[in-house]
């Protein structure tokens, strides 16, 4: 971001630890928003899990530590909320009730405040879950030999979730609509995520499930390369270039030899690589 950003002059106070919550606040911030962070005394737990993660995805927020079950620390937050736009959550309702933020006395008490509510799944928001407890419910786990997830999907879609639903209710606000809450399930994010082998295209024997040549993954000589190659134009050059036994002409070169390939024939085709970044804290 080079200018201001869209967001510029509006403010958020989020209640929300964890990921999904500091996901969709950092996103609100990266557009203009002043951002409070409002945590407890024992701090917030993505801190001690991923302290460079934290670190990032608090910069150039306010954290500030309330005791939210004192009165001195209701009174700091309501502070906070009457010159806030927005307010991010992820509590369950029942914990949010107990410390007067029902959606019926937010609503009272602060009528222009727009509120985004993280909850574990819309379909039962008391019962408690995490991002692997929501992936495995979605059936984004293989059931005979399953393997533990590589990322925290329903967190992350999630907080991405929870950033369009505060940039809608902001911009309805705008244009006059009375609407001032949604709510985001993170295992109704992960059941979205699902939609593809739902409706059978990643599901055994699918046009993406690795059944098709032109979707899968192949060996080569010293690893492994993922190949896309789709649309007709594409087949005909795979064909072309790998001739009829793509797996087999693949598995004679080494990785980079086929990544080179694939830029100067202009193929679908990437190694198959651990992510970048940092490991760790």
């Amino acid at each position: 971001m080079t200018g201001p950003g869209v967001l510029a002059g509006l403010s958020v106070v989020t209640l929300a630890p964890n990921l999904p919550g500091p996901l969709a606040a950092a996103a609100l911030r990266d557009d203009g928003a002043r951002v409070v962070k409002v945590e407890p005394p024992g701090g917030d737990p993505l801190k001690a899990l991923s302290a460079r993660w934290y670190a990032d995805l608090h910069r150039v927020v306010e954290v500030r530590t309330l005791d939210l079950k004192t009165d001195a620390g209701q009174s700091e937050l309501r502070a906070l909320l009457a010159g806030a736009d927005l307010l991010l959550t992820s509590s369950r309702p029942s914990a949010l009730a107990r410390l007067g933020l029902s959606p019926a006395a937010l609503d009272a008490d602060f009528p222009h405040l727009c509120r985004v509510r993280i909850v574990g799944d819309t379909r039962d928001p008391e019962t408690p879950g995490h991002d692997l407890t929501y992936q495995a419910a979605a059936g984004l786990m293989d059931p005979v030999s399953p393997a533990m997830p590589r990322t925290l999907l329903a967190d992350v879609l999630g907080g991405r979730e929870a950033y369009a639903a505060a940039l809608a209710l902001l911009l309805g606000r705008e244009r006059g609509s009375a609407e001032r809450e949604r709510v985001v399930g993170l295992g109704d994010a992960a059941r979205f995520a699902s939609a593809p082998l739902r409706y059978g295209l990643t599901a055994p024997g699918g046009l993406l499930s690795g059944a098709q040549a032109t979707y899968r993954l192949y060996r080569t000589a010293d690893g492994w390369v993922a190949a896309a190659p789709l649309e007709a134009h594409f087949v005909g050059r795979w064909t072309a270039t790998l001739g009829p036994d793509a797996e087999r002409t693949l598995a004679g070169h080494p990785t980079a030899h086929w990544v080179d390939v694939a830029a100067r024939e202009d193929l679908p085709l990437v190694a198959v690589t651990e992510t970048e970044g940092p490991w760790g804290d």
